[in-house]
């Protein structure tokens, strides 16, 4: 992470703010996380208001003072360069006073009949029921704070091996954030099986969330079609030939993205979103395109492909599948969009159904063009050979109906099987 957005503010200017309060969201191109309170007090100023964007790493956000009363010595406060990058969040050239320690955490009953000595007094001989793990009391529990114990939650970190590095040895989500796992065999073996497991990112519980609610919210329905692109695959040639000496190579995809947007205005009920209490049918195309990376499926947008070149979403589709792959992606770059296209036919797939991206009412399954024998009755042999495409388009039954989505699948195979109709 290079840059952030604060997303929004938990606390607003006059609040008290206790070690541990989640303090705001802040939203990176990958995820929105927490940033967390390490000190006590009252939150004197804001100086990043919620919604800017590419704030860099160590601006200064906010000034926390320990006195209410110290609250307005701030209140005008301007923000000089040399405030950026202060560690420990302090406007004063003062240190604070050293915060008390906070109780120690109640211990068990041992099994011998006199109390367990203060943490104040020196340690006792090392016995088993005397000698805790350091962080941790008798029972288990950890000394760290609430956003700390989810962040290890959701990642699996076991806080007992972490290494606290607020006040007494308090940890906080830093810790748990930038925590190294020892270096151990990933893979578990047990009689009779072997396996490996896996821990999941970010980006792939959010997959498996939205899908999970996709299916199971949403009644899919599919239509499929075939394709002829035989006068794409000329076009495609000639205008390569012409676009040569630009760097630019257009691919079959290029044109199926253009057809899709102009199929979507066409028959602009497959260009809508279900929201609840009404459908919001949009007026511009924004295509999200399927993109596979190391951490899993992301779909960025072609946004206007309704009215852009085939060169221009053809440069648009390797800048955003580059940085996708990356991971460099910005959240306006992935997040939004109205019509959804999954191309599975470089890998051999002939035809698939796809998962409907929510809250959009369609998503489209392209296979792989291939040589199939037609029907040519103008052919002395009666037949063909001729390049085929098989597309499935899977629908939100709630928006769009069969009739609706069949009678966009034939704009889509129009356009496709007279390419040169898109120019006009």
């Amino acid at each position: 992470m290079e840059t952030g957005t604060i997303s929004k503010w938990q606390k607003k200017v006059g609040d008290k703010v206790s070690e541990g309060d989640l303090m705001a969201d802040i939203e990176t191109d990958k995820a929105t996380m927490g940033f967390e309170a390490t000190e006590e007090g009252y939150l004197a100023k804001i100086f990043i208001e919620e919604g800017e964007k590419d704030v860099p790493i160590g601006k200064l956000l906010c000034i926390v003072v320990e006195d209410e009363a110290d609250m307005d010595a701030f209140k005008d406060y301007v923000a000089k360069p040399e405030d950026d990058q202060l560690i420990g969040g302090g406007a004063s050239q003062a240190p604070p006073p050293p915060k008390p320690s906070p109780p120690p955490p109640p211990k068990p009953a041992a099994p011998a009949p006199q109390a367990a000595p203060p943490m104040q007094a020196p340690p006792p001989p090392v016995t088993p029921m005397s000698t805790p793990a350091p962080m941790a009391s008798p029972g288990g529990s950890v000394a760290a704070s609430p956003f700390a114990k989810k962040l290890a939650a959701e990642k699996g970190i076991n806080l007992s091996m972490v290494k606290g590095t607020g006040p007494d040895g308090i940890i906080q989500a830093d810790d748990v954030l930038n925590f190294q796992a020892p270096a151990i065999p990933t893979a578990v073996v047990a009689p009779g099986a072997e396996y490996t497991d896996i821990d999941l990112t970010s980006m792939r519980k959010t997959i498996a969330k939205r899908l999970t609610e996709s299916k199971q919210t949403i009644p899919h329905y599919y239509l499929t079609v075939d394709v002829n692109v035989e006068n794409v695959m000329k076009l495609r040639k000639e205008f390569n030939a012409m676009l040569s000496k630009e760097n630019i190579k257009l691919s079959v995809n290029d044109f199926i993205i253009k057809a899709s947007a102009l199929s979507c205005k066409k028959v602009p009920e497959a260009n809508s979103s279900w929201m609840d209490t009404f459908i919001r049918q949009y007026n511009s195309v924004d295509i999200n395109v399927a993109v596979a990376t190391p951490a899993g499926l992301i779909t960025p947008i072609v946004a206007r492909a309704d009215i852009k070149g085939l060169s221009q979403i053809s440069q648009d589709v390797q800048l955003l599948a580059a940085k996708a792959k990356e991971g460099k992606l910005q959240p306006h770059e992935f997040q939004g969009g109205t019509f959804t296209i999954s191309n599975l036919g470089m890998f051999g797939i002939k035809s698939f159904t796809a998962v409907i991206n929510p809250p959009q009412a369609c998503i489209l399954a392209v296979g792989g063009a291939e040589k199939r024998l037609i029907v040519d009755e103008d052919s002395t042999q009666g037949y063909r050979a001729a390049n085929m495409l098989s597309v499935t388009l899977s629908c939100d039954h709630r928006v769009v109906d069969g009739a609706v989505g069949a009678q966009w699948l034939a704009e889509f195979k129009k356009l496709l099987e007279k390419p040169e109709a898109m120019l006009l």
